[in-house]
């Protein structure tokens, strides 16, 4: 049965997306001398994350802010700028968003978009199938996902060897599953399940530009939504741009719509 929306639903939503976001960027905080300059605060419900030498707003971003806690904005900001970085804060709705939104707006922010957060119980979806999917489970097979996570992320080829380098660790970190497409026996796509407290993210998806419209990622979905139940998942969580194909696909498989999240970004 399809849960209906309530606020702790959301919150549950924002909380795993910042553990499994966390997750990551522990992994770079271990690489010797820190060189990705990882640093974060987690307070009651929010976390703030900071990556000074990876300028991606995903990991230099500030989610969980809470009606009520408008006055935890301008010191996060402070934060942020006696590290030369500017962060990008995420409010979901359902929360207070005017006295959050009248702070922000007053240090020198705006809305500037939105994200999907979904939602989906997993036991609805278990009857779907698919063997074109394949889990991620020894050091061969991780440098076939490598090679397909860099082409669907575009990342530089000048930057390719050490990304590579700090990616090979999730293979063996705990609660993630990583997964792997092929066409015709060539890495095409990937993607990633995270569990955490019997929920389960379904997480960072990419396919090479190369084999796109092919249905990959529908497949990756479909098998992470099935090792999830398969695992004891009631819930499954995600996210998307709002009406991308990545959001359709999620529709498409059962994966409904909770929330919104308005990102707000500074002016300049």
């Amino acid at each position: 049965m399809r849960q209906a929306p309530s606020l702790d639903l959301v919150r549950r939503a924002v909380e795993v997306d910042a553990a499994y976001t966390l997750a990551r960027m522990r992994v770079l905080e271990r690489l010797a001398g820190n060189p990705i300059g990882i640093g974060y605060q987690c307070k009651e419900n929010v976390t703030a994350l900071l990556a000074k030498n990876l300028p991606s707003p995903w990991f230099n971003r500030v989610v969980g802010l809470r009606g009520g806690q408008a006055d935890k904005i301008e010191p996060l900001v402070e934060w942020y700028r006696a590290h030369d970085m500017q962060p990008r804060f995420d409010i979901a709705s359902g929360e207070d968003a005017g006295a959050l939104g009248r702070e922000l707006a007053g240090l020198g922010y705006f809305q500037s978009g939105w994200h999907a957060a979904l939602i989906g119980d997993a036991e609805n979806v278990v009857a779907m199938q698919d063997t074109a999917v394949e889990r991620v489970m020894t050091a061969e097979v991780m440098e076939d996902f490598l090679a397909a996570y860099v082409a669907g992320w575009d990342v530089a080829p000048s930057w390719s060897d050490q990304f590579k380098t700090n990616v090979r660790p999730w293979l063996h970190e705990p609660g993630w599953a990583l997964y792997l497409a092929r066409v015709e026996g060539r890495p095409a796509a990937t993607t990633i399940l995270y569990m955490q407290d019997n929920v389960g993210y379904l997480a960072d998806a990419a396919t090479d530009p190369a084999y796109r419209r092919r249905g990959l990622h529908a497949a990756l979905l479909r098998r992470r939504i099935r090792d999830a139940h398969d695992a004891g998942a009631a819930l499954v969580f995600s996210g998307a741009d709002f009406l991308s194909t990545s959001h359709r696909d999620m529709e498409r498989a059962g994966i409904r719509l909770l929330f919104l999240r308005a990102i707000w970004t500074r002016l300049g």
